[in-house]
């Protein structure tokens, strides 16, 4: 098997995770968009306000108790790491889809601009998975 088509198989492989991963988050977020807030009167800052105090775990009113568990529920589902996924495999298809159109030549800068998305997914995935774990200091 030349490089070549590792590159090849490699791009046909991540182009079919970024449609899975897409329905994924098309999912979570249709999910996300039919749920009822938890209050109708939240002012600008009132999440994340409620946040910061439960990473302070300082005491919250019941209001604030029902947003935060609601929220931190939303941000803990595995559904909401698909969100990243599709960000990295459009890196990934983008970074072998390049690789496989120069058939062995010296790839340029242009080749590697798949890495900011990639780069972008993680710092995501990271955030997601930093307040996922907020939920264990909700009493």
């Amino acid at each position: 098997m030349t490089t070549s088509t590792l590159y090849g198989i490699l791009s046909i492989v991540f182009f079919a995770l970024i449609w899975v991963f897409a329905v994924v988050a098309f999912v979570f977020t249709r999910r996300m968009r039919g749920h009822t807030h938890v209050t109708s009167k939240l002012a600008v800052g009132t999440l994340s306000a409620t946040l910061r105090k439960v990473r302070r775990r300082e005491a919250l009113s019941d209001e604030e108790l029902a947003l935060a568990r609601q929220v931190l529920a939303d941000r803990g589902s595995i559904l909401a790491l698909a969100v990243p996924a599709t960000l990295f495999c459009i890196g990934c298809f983008y970074v072998f889809g390049s690789l496989e159109q120069l058939h062995g030549r010296t790839p340029s800068e242009r080749t590697f601009l798949g890495v900011f998305p990639m780069l972008t997914s993680t710092n995501m995935a990271m955030q997601i998975l930093r307040s996922a774990r907020l939920k264990r200091r909700l009493p």
